[in-house]
């Protein structure tokens, strides 16, 4: 639980307290620190092959299908075997991979269909990173530390991976070529491995029959964690809202953002950086946020509200012609998203059962990549036959909709006051530094029928 030192502290960075945290957040900071280096180190590699947009979605689409071919089985894995365990192997995958295309672009041996190997790796490792460290973080820290630490997530991701990794690279392919891009990014992933052998291993106490074949105890692990969404209507409410919402609001923002820059405001590339980062900047500002108050007591309305209503500043994006007004949007479309993440990342650890948040998690991030190629494949053609401000306006309205029938229809109202999250439990859910974890506790909201 927390030490009387640690609860001085800013509720923000309480979770800092923590040696075990410190490694993991750690390690998590050069994992992301890589990945930024990589997005960017990737797309001038493929434009120094001779490669044009065709090339570059070919290396991105393996990614993607590794992604999410992969995460439904992480999250299963995820609850059966050491979550610091899985999170050494990816990283170790991760570097191995990266480390050859160093190797073969730096002596001139590489080639695209390299590149998309190399993606395909890296999106099948990612798909077993995350429900293992969604599951790992709550064996780390008490739950009041939660919202915190998914705060810290969030302010890392913007922060690292879309700020300090692209300027790491750029650094790099200036001085050199994409190349040493690709070894500094292995070499990130490699201190990241370092400091996780640092970290001690939480045993997974779940019971399991071993009597029965592995492949089929696996399958009905899966079977079991899809009945656990069923049943929950915040969980399966929350999941089907975010499935509907990524399918409207992704697809103008990857494709249409940059044409409404060029087209209305006149400005290029660096004008279209400068939207992107402010929705960046606006989610590190809003995880900072929220990680500094308590969960609020409506949660599960304010998160979804959050969400829906957040996306009403993109219908301007399609009627200014002023960028700091783009700017100004984006930003707060980026806190409010980011400030929503968080809350849910905190109710996932908080309210599902440890033995089943490795699956949950990946059903999650299953389904905010469900629907993500469809909007963006959908995104131009419904650009050119309604117009760029119709569709972002769409975009804009049509979330308020979609939360308010999420609310509605799953009951929240009512599941939230049943289930309060704003009080501290009296068992902790995080051990102190040197005791072995209660995996199997019983939390708030456990054994009902709304989960």
């Amino acid at each position: 639980m927390s030490t009387p030192a640690a609860s001085r502290l800013p509720r923000a960075i309480r979770p800092f307290a923590l040696g075990q945290y410190r490694l993991l957040t750690g390690s998590l900071a050069l994992s992301l620190l890589g990945d930024g280096i990589w997005l960017v180190a990737v797309v001038w590699e493929v434009i120094g092959l001779g490669g044009g947009p065709l090339e570059l979605s070919f290396v991105a689409t393996a990614s993607s299908i590794g992604l999410i071919g992969a995460v439904l089985l992480g999250g299963v894995i995820a609850d059966r075997v050491p979550q610091r365990r899985i999170l050494l192997t990816v990283e170790a995958i991760k570097t191995l991979a990266i480390g050859t295309a160093a190797v073969l672009a730096l002596t001139f041996n590489l080639d695209i269909w390299h590149l998309a190997i190399v993606t395909l790796l890296l999106g099948i490792a990612d798909g077993f990173f995350y429900p293992a460290y969604s599951a790992l973080i709550p064996t780390v820290l008490p739950a009041e530390d939660l919202l915190a630490a998914n705060g810290i997530e969030g302010v890392l991701r913007p922060a690292v991976m879309q700020a300090a990794g692209p300027a790491v690279a750029s650094l790099a392919i200036a001085l050199v070529s994409p190349g040493l891009a690709f070894a500094v990014t292995a070499a990130a992933q490699l201190v990241a491995i370092a400091v996780l052998l640092r970290m001690r291993e939480i045993p997974i106490t779940r019971e399991m029959d071993v009597s029965r074949h592995p492949l089929r105890s696996m399958v009905d692990d899966l079977r079991e964690g899809f009945r656990y969404m069923l049943r929950t209507p915040w969980l399966l409410g929350t999941l089907l809202f975010a499935l509907l919402l990524i399918l409207v609001i992704m697809g103008p923002i990857e494709v249409l953002l940059p044409f409404a820059v060029k087209g209305q405001t006149g400005g290029g590339a660096g004008a279209f950086a400068l939207a992107l980062g402010a929705f960046g900047v606006g989610g590190a500002v809003g995880s900072l946020l929220v990680a500094s108050m308590r969960l609020p007591r409506r949660y599960l309305t304010i998160m979804c509200m959050l969400w829906g209503a957040g996306c009403l500043p993109l219908a301007v994006i399609g009627y200014t012609s002023q960028l700091w007004l783009m700017v100004v949007a984006l930003f707060v479309v980026g806190f409010c998203f980011s400030a929503a993440t968080v809350i849910w990342g905190t109710l996932l650890q908080r309210r599902v059962p440890t033995r089943l948040l490795g699956r949950v998690s990946s059903l999650d991030f299953f389904v905010s990549l469900a629907f993500m190629p469809i909007s963006m494949a959908l995104a131009g053609p419904v650009g050119e036959l309604i117009g760029i401000a119709p569709a972002f306006l769409v975009a804009g309205v049509v979330p308020v909709f979609l939360a308010v029938a999420a609310i509605l229809l799953s009951r929240m109202p009512r599941d939230e006051i049943e289930n309060p999250l704003d009080i501290a439990p009296e068992t902790p859910s995080a051990p102190s530094e040197g005791a072995a974890p209660k995996v199997n506790e019983v939390r708030p909201g456990e054994g009902r029928a709304t989960g």
